[in-house]
């Protein structure tokens, strides 16, 4: 999680992070995405507007878009997480452009699904891959040399 943001009150930040950290409880212990997303978004219609000016906005907007991708929702997840980036600190972040360039993947728009991609190794390396799909990292190796 990240930390609060010095702006937000704090009883609406601990009212957010414990509806987030109940979201992460649903799909870690009961594998339920669908109730993990009603908490996050709980969570996020709390923040007042515009939202991506909050730190907490940039890791629920992740945790909806992760989950909606695990859901095979391509297009919800890509919405939240084109929001995540307009969040303070989300620009490089590479979790995001892994979620963004398999969307794009999925979407069949390989150009864009390799420029995210690349720009997720150049981040973490090949470990983020690890618990991915291969057949992102094997596609990414048809447009990238010597990974």
């Amino acid at each position: 999680m990240g930390k609060p943001n010095e702006e937000l009150d704090d009883a609406l930040y601990a009212k957010v992070l414990a509806l987030s950290e109940e979201g992460n409880r649903l799909i870690e212990e009961d594998d339920n995405l669908p109730a993990a997303l009603d908490a996050y978004g709980e969570a996020l219609a709390l923040l007042p507007p515009p939202i991506e000016r909050w730190d907490a906005s940039l890791w629920l907007l992740i945790a909806l878009g992760d989950s909606h991708f695990l859901l095979g929702q391509y297009d919800q997840a890509y919405d939240f997480l084109a929001r995540a980036m307009r969040c303070p600190d989300a620009l490089g972040t590479p979790f995001i452009h892994l979620r963004l360039g398999e969307i794009q993947f999925e979407r069949g728009n390989l150009d864009k699904a390799a420029d995210e991609l690349a720009r997720a190794y150049m981040g973490d390396g090949p470990e983020i891959f690890d618990t991915e799909d291969p057949k992102y990292l094997t596609f990414l190796r048809t447009r990238m040399r010597g990974i």
